[in-house]
């Protein structure tokens, strides 16, 4: 039986292609393509949460440097960028952070939804993860054989900081990556409830992945949407949204205040 990935070892070989291709080529018809001086740029998976986006704060669109849409912040004070409309899922998402790193990126926040794991998760709560479970496909790539990925430490703890200024619930713990949304079974909603994992998405072991790959400081922040534990299919809830209304909120936040940090050795 074949083990995953079908080559062994080759998160430690090195790739054909290279994503500083893929600045060289945005740069051949765009040579301001670069995104060094920015704090960051908060990724947004919902396409609801992209557009009150827009409308809260003054943006330059940047079409053409990533797959997805890319809005440079032109709001007086404000360094950083809103990318969204990539599609969802982990190859989705690491193929942006590749593209944003290749450019300059230096920190990276992911906004998006969950469904909990347990009881006392409800729509609205807002799930700071501390590392992921890699149950997807892509992390393996890039990472040796292992069962979780991390966020960036210091990135996570600036995000944190900031969101216990906004009156949401937070919850900082493990969640669960998966590829497949809808073959989530009892038995793993069960075992990994019990594990304290609280609450599995699409991307963010996939996110983490590639950060570490490629130096990058990535932090996730996911708003409570439905359950598994309790079985709720997601259905409009304001509190979700309101909840990551202050997400975006507070990732724009948390990229500024880590740039003007100084940094420890060792935590990207």
């Amino acid at each position: 039986m074949n083990g995953f990935p079908l080559h062994p070892g080759k998160h430690a070989l090195p790739a054909v292609p290279d994503p500083a291709e893929h600045a060289t080529y945005v740069r051949t018809t765009d040579p301001e393509a670069d995104l060094s001086t920015l704090d960051g740029v908060v990724l947004l998976y919902q396409g609801r949460l992209q557009e009150h986006a827009l409308r809260t704060y003054r943006t330059r669109p940047r079409p053409g440097w990533v797959r997805g849409g890319l809005h440079l912040v032109e709001d007086p004070g404000r360094r950083f960028a809103l990318c969204g409309g990539f599609g969802l899922g982990a190859p989705a998402a690491a193929l942006i952070v590749e593209q944003l790193a290749a450019l300059g990126t230096q920190r990276i926040i992911t906004v998006g939804t969950a469904a909990s794991l347990q009881h006392d998760l409800r729509p609205g709560v807002l799930v700071v993860p501390t590392s992921a479970l890699r149950d997807e496909g892509l992390s393996h790539h890039y990472l040796p054989p292992g069962r979780t990925a991390s966020p960036s430490p210091a990135l996570t703890r600036h995000l944190t900081e900031v969101l216990a200024s906004y009156d949401v619930p937070v919850r900082r713990g493990p969640i669960w990556t998966t590829d497949a949304p809808y073959r989530e079974t009892t038995a793993e909603v069960t075992r990994y409830g019990a594990e304290g994992i609280l609450a599995a998405e699409m991307e963010a072991a996939a996110v983490f992945a590639v950060g570490h790959c490629r130096t990058v400081a990535v932090a996730t922040v996911l708003a409570i949407a439905d359950s598994l534990v309790d079985r709720c299919p997601r259905r409009h809830s304001p509190d979700t949204e309101h909840a990551l209304h202050v997400a975006l909120a507070a990732a724009a936040q948390a990229l500024h205040t880590s740039a003007a940090s100084p940094s420890t050795p060792g935590e990207h």
